[in-house]
């Protein structure tokens, strides 16, 4: 079943994902027609890297602010709506 998104500017990326967790989850996706984050390739063709990656968001929106972690998804959600990017 063919992807419905636009393909990415960095074909590299989007086509070589590294074995593993993410790189399945592409692959389950694709195979069954569902779209998904486009950062999930950035995510699969570095894994290490964007392992440090993921740790900073989840300290970002779940660890200790002054806001709670519902307001900073809130914030979060009405910025990737202004930048027409799904969240």
């Amino acid at each position: 079943m063919e992807n419905k998104m636009k393909p990415m500017f960095l074909p590299e990326v989007e086509n070589n994902p590294q074995a593993g967790g993410r790189g399945d989850m592409i692959r389950q996706m694709r195979n069954s027609g569902k779209e998904y984050p486009q950062i999930w390739h950035l995510f699969a063709y570095r894994p290490k890297a964007t392992d440090l990656l993921g740790g900073f968001t989840q300290e970002i929106m779940r660890g200790e602010s002054p806001l709670s972690p519902g307001l900073r998804e809130l914030i979060a959600a009405f910025t990737s709506a202004g930048n027409h990017c799904p969240f």
